[in-house]
This record gives C-alpha cells, sequence and structure tokens, in this order.
C-alpha cells in the first residue's frame, strides 16, 4: 500500500464525510504547483479557493511566519497586539479607511457584519423595527447560521431549518427588483460585488453605484462581502473600486494573510460606534501570527506588483478562454469574470470536466453547477495559463 492509499484509508476512516474530496492527498508546493505524496504534479489554478495569493512556498511569506512563531503567536485580544495594528493601517491605507474587526474566517467576518448592522439601527439608530436583511438569490455568504441564513442557495440550507427569521431574498443585479425589497424595516443589504460560488455572476456597470444610493435614500446599510473578491483577486484591492462606490462595511478573508486563517470585517467609524466592549469578540481573532503574515501580504501585493499582474493576467486568461468558448461551442457556452477570478460557463455539468482535469495534473474548481472556475495565485504567469488552458481544450474537446 503506497503512502497515499494509507492516508486516503485512514481519512475516509476517521474524517467526518462533508466534504466531496478528490482522492488526492496533497504533500508540498511552490508557485503554482502542488505536488501529492506520490509526487505527482498538478498545475493549480484554484489557489486554495483563491487563498494562496502568493502562490505556495512563498519565501518571504513562510519567513514573516516563522520569525513571528518564535517571537509571539498567541495573547488574545485582552491586551493590543503590534501587528494587528500594523494590519489595520495598511487596510485603512486602503480604498476603505475604516475601523477593523479581525476574526478568522469569511463565515466569522459576515456575522459580525450582520450584527454590526443591527446593532447599529437599533442601539446607535433607536431604530428597533429596522431588523430585516436583504440579501440575493444565488448568493453565498458562508456556512454559520447567520450567514448561510443570508446565502441564496437551497442546497445549503437544507436540513438547518428553521434559519435566523427576518431575510428577505431578491434577484441579483435587478436595481427595481431591490427597490420593492429595500423598505422602511430594512436593517442592512448584504451583497457580493461579483458573485463568486454562484457561478462567477457579474452586475451591470452601474449597479452598486445604484444600490448603494437606494440603501442610503431607504435607510439602510450596504454590506459588500469582499471575502473571495478583495484582496487583489479582481485587480483592485477591492472588487467595488471599479464600480464608483464604497460600502457601510466590506469583509474580507480567503487571500488575506496568504493561506494563514484569517478574516476581517471593516465598518465606517459612524457605523463600528455600535461596537462596544463585550459586543463582540473572537479568541483568535487578529492574533500575531495571523496578522504578521497580512501585514507581509500588504506589503507584497504593493512591491511585487500583483495588482497590475492580477489585471494583465486576468484579461490574457479571459481572452484565452475566450478561445476555448469559440472552438468548443454548444459545449462551451460563455467566459465570465474579472481579473484573476473567471468562469468558464458550460452545456452540462462542471464536474465530470473538473475530474478530468485533475486526472491530468489540472486543479480547477467549480463554482454553480456549471461553471469551472480559475482562481489562481496572483503570481500566474502567461506559460502557466497557457499550460492550464491547453489542457482545457484538450478534454473538452474529448467531451465534445
Amino acid at each position: 500500500m503506497s503512502l497515499s492509499e494509507e492516508l486516503l484509508a485512514t481519512g475516509r476512516r476517521l474524517l467526518i464525510n462533508n466534504y466531496n474530496r478528490s482522492p488526492v492527498v496533497m504533500a508540498r508546493g511552490e508557485g503554482c504547483v502542488l505536488w501529492d505524496t506520490d509526487g505527482r504534479r498538478y498545475l493549480d489554478m484554484t489557489a486554495g479557493i483563491a487563498v494562496c495569493v502568493l502562490g505556495h512556498g512563498h519565501a518571504g511569506l513562510a519567513r514573516a511566519i516563522g520569525e513571528q512563531a518564535a517571537r509571539l503567536t498567541h495573547t488574545s485580544n485582552l491586551y493590543y497586539i503590534e501587528t494587528q495594528i500594523r494590519l489595520a493601517e495598511a487596510l485603512s491605507k486602503r480604498a476603505f479607511a475604516g475601523k477593523a474587526f479581525f476574526c478568522n474566517s469569511g463565515a466569522e467576518a459576515n456575522e459580525a457584519a450582520l450584527k454590526l448592522a443591527r446593532r447599529y439601527q437599533i442601539v446607535v439608530r433607536n431604530q428597533p423595527d429596522r431588523t430585516e436583511f436583504v440579501a440575493c438569490d444565488n448568493s453565498f455568504h458562508g456556512r454559520t447560521f447567520g450567514a448561510l441564513s443570508v446565502t441564496g442557495q437551497a442546497k445549503y440550507r437544507q436540513g438547518f431549518g428553521p434559519l435566523v427569521p427576518g431575510v428577505r431574498f431578491m434577484p441579483f443585479a435587478d436595481l427595481p427588483a431591490a427597490g420593492v425589497a429595500i423598505g422602511d424595516k430594512t436593517c442592512a443589504v448584504i451583497i457580493e460585488p461579483i458573485q463568486a460560488e454562484g457561478g462567477i455572476n457579474l452586475p451591470p456597470p452601474g449597479y452598486l453605484h445604484d444600490l448603494r444610493r437606494l440603501c442610503a435614500e431607504r435607510g439602510a446599510l450596504l454590506i459588500l462581502d469582499e471575502i473571495q473578491t478583495g484582496v487583489g483577486r479582481t485587480g483592485s484591492f477591492y472588487a467595488f473600486e471599479k464600480e464608483g462606490t464604497t460600502p457601510d462595511i466590506v469583509t474580507l478573508a480567503k487571500g488575506l494573510a496568504g493561506g494563514v486563517p484569517m478574516g476581517a470585517m471593516l465598518a465606517t467609524d459612524e457605523v463600528a460606534r455600535a461596537f462596544e466592549p463585550g459586543t463582540h469578540a473572537s479568541t483568535f481573532g487578529g492574533n500575531p501570527l495571523a496578522s504578521a503574515a497580512a501585514v507581509y501580504l500588504q506589503n507584497a501585493l504593493d512591491e511585487l506588483g500583483l495588482l497590475r499582474n492580477c489585471e494583465e493576467m486576468g484579461a490574457y486568461l479571459h481572452a484565452a478562454l475566450e478561445g476555448v468558448v469559440a472552438r468548443r461551442r454548444p459545449a462551451v457556452q460563455a467566459t465570465r469574470g474579472r481579473g484573476l477570478l473567471q468562469g468558464l460557463v458550460l452545456q452540462g455539468e462542471a464536474g465530470p470536466v473538473i475530474a478530468r482535469a485533475r486526472e491530468r495534473g489540472l486543479l480547477v474548481s467549480a463554482a454553480g453547477g456549471n461553471v469551472v472556475r480559475f482562481a489562481p495565485a496572483l503570481i500566474i504567469g502567461k506559460s502557466e495559463i497557457d499550460e492550464a488552458v491547453g489542457v482545457l481544450d484538450t478534454i473538452l474537446a474529448e467531451v465534445s
């Protein structure tokens, strides 16, 4: 029995079966490449689901983590944490200069955002009837009860009801529908600038700007979930930067610390007033280790020119995928996305294509049932993109 076979057998015996895992055990990585425990190479176009912004085995990030681990790993938020303060300072210099709360995941960041919004309306604005949330059909905001309650996909909610009440869903990117949904009891609207898990769905130009205006007119807060689209994924640090608007609250996670678990919620100074000592907390949130990794990543984004590379390589990837669409119709219907968050829309289910790609050493993932998602490290170059698109094109030719 090989090492992989032994580990797979043990994993199947001991791990709860809540993931549809591929039968692969990853052992190490370098840049945009992974190797499994049998030594097989994989070109990684998922980056841990849009997490490993600097790729795998990045020497500078590893050094920053190691040095911080040797110095101080955890103290709790009973005290100020130097690296956490440095991270908040770095984030405040981006396109949203609010106050920060740090946690460990995207779901936690969205939970904090929902709680903050409700407490702001009830306590700060003294509007106890403003308790409802408006979210979008086909959205995804996390797996905790609050985040799941504003997730507009039935498959994630099935078997977990009753969920948190007071949530109204509206079609994504439909301003007239938003005008109907947002009322005098609306606490906040929570929305992804680009629906990632829902299938890489982009709103039309001006939609988020108009939604922001509508929220302000109706007295509702706007929460932008940038868990997957933030930290440079779309070519700007936040996706909303290209939409000519800013939210009241924005959430981040995934790529924030380059692979170390971390989430963040940022709010305007006004809205942040709703949290006072004792109203919300996280034992591990913003700990010295995760914050050190995130501070390093903030500097690396600028020093390595990764936002520019994301725009350039995103355009290159999009053009290459458009070529696949032209060659492989009707099996492939369209490509859509922004920066290095791109989707290839298939006529049928994406699962079989993704499985074949893995067998040939290419890692991609699904976003929505029929969309193959590309979310590689922001360090990716043309040669890796050419290799990935070539493998996928060959598979689609066979499927067609």
